[in-house]
């Protein structure tokens, strides 16, 4: 499905090669902006050349992080729009939803090419509104933003300077249900439940009472139940192909990172697993970070952990008639961090794979 790039984007220098793509962070010290300067720092067709943060800056980013310590020498700065714009061909911006889209679509205004890690620009503004419960940014930079899930938007990113990077949950979910919409397989009449499971660095580098390590540690519980956010993105582009509605239970784990889906959908027409496997084959050839279990396996999240890659089982249950799909990425690299690079990577005629080609971390 996915169609592969080989060309490389940067400009070229006066003997012909490809200079590097001068690329900024805004956010750059919350989980999601680490990882993208941990992956951008060995990405072949990249330089770093700005980091701003909310509040630390002055200083060498590797004081404040020692394990960037010889992957940077940049300091981070106070965010200055003007010094981001001067400095910068591409921004990711990765703050808080409510702040950080506002940013993405100022300096879009400027000129710049921005890739925001929020969920500001996902889904229309009276829907913003009613999840997010905050104040929408303005029209034009949300009609102009592409919800930038590669393996089924390439073709709209790839013209893109302004791109919606999806959520964690909804980018699990949706690569394992889009074949089956696309297909028009799902049985609109029924309602999809999710069960949907988070390590605690989706919650952010903020603690609160149930993420610090007293109150996690050997536990598990639901939160946002019948509210969680990423409920009207995932029936946005599913509804692009189906209309249908979604009830996800999204519920922490005691785990730093990972996400970790099981969706239970009733079909318009009853399959067996052969069938339902070739339809995903046929989806995601092609597709370099979508992997497919084999029948009779399902994917765990230590299998993706620090890659960009979502593995995806299925089984048809018999009694039932109920096919249930399960979907693993890790939420700060395919579900974050990852996925902005895959992104930038379509953008600028990049192999999809530029920077991204780690395997996962293991055990």
């Amino acid at each position: 499905m996915i169609e592969q790039i080989t060309g490389a984007g940067g400009k070229s220098g006066a003997d012909g090669a490809q200079a590097p793509i001068r690329v900024g962070i805004v956010g750059a010290t919350g989980y999601g902006g680490l990882e993208l300067v941990r992956l951008l720092s060995g990405h072949p067709h990249v330089t770093l050349t700005y980091l701003a943060a909310s509040r630390e800056g002055g200083d060498p980013v590797a004081s404040y992080f020692p394990h960037l310590k010889d992957i940077t020498d940049l300091t981070l700065d106070q965010f200055r729009p003007e010094a981001c714009a001067e400095h910068c061909d591409v921004v990711f911006v990765a703050l808080p939803s409510g702040v950080s889209g506002q940013i993405a679509a100022a300096l879009w205004q400027t000129g710049l090419r921005v890739i925001d890690l929020s969920g500001d620009l996902r889904i229309p503004a009276d829907l913003y509104r009613t999840w997010y419960r905050k104040d929408p940014v303005q029209p034009a930079a949300q009609s102009a933003a592409v919800y930038g899930l590669p393996e089924w938007r390439a073709a709209a990113i790839r013209d893109a300077s302004l791109i919606a990077n999806p959520g964690c949950y909804a980018t699990a979910i949706l690569l394992g249900l889009l074949p089956l919409a696309s297909a028009g397989w799902l049985d609109a009449t029924r309602p999809i439940l999710i069960d949907a499971k988070s390590g605690v660095s989706g919650a952010g580098r903020t603690p609160t009472q149930t993420t610090h390590l007293g109150e996690l540690y050997e536990n598990f519980f639901p939160y946002k139940v019948g509210g969680h956010q990423h409920t009207p993105e995932v029936e946005q582009e599913l509804g692009l192909h189906q209309r249908v509605q979604v009830l996800m239970t999204t519920q922490l784990l005691p785990v730093a990172r990972g996400i970790y889906t099981v969706s239970y959908v009733t079909l318009r027409e009853p399959a067996d697993v052969e069938r339902v496997f070739e339809l995903y084959r046929n989806s995601y050839e092609g597709a370099p970070f979508v992997r497919l279990a084999p029948p009779g396996q399902v994917p765990q999240m230590k299998h993706v952990r620090g890659s960009n890659f979502c593995d995806i089982g299925l089984f048809v249950d018999p009694r039932t008639g109920v096919l249930q799909v399960f979907s693993a990425i890790d939420n700060l690299t395919k579900g974050a961090a990852g996925q902005a690079i895959q992104n930038f990577n379509l953008m600028h005629g990049l192999p999809e794979t530029a920077g991204l080609a780690l395997g996962p971390v293991f055990p």
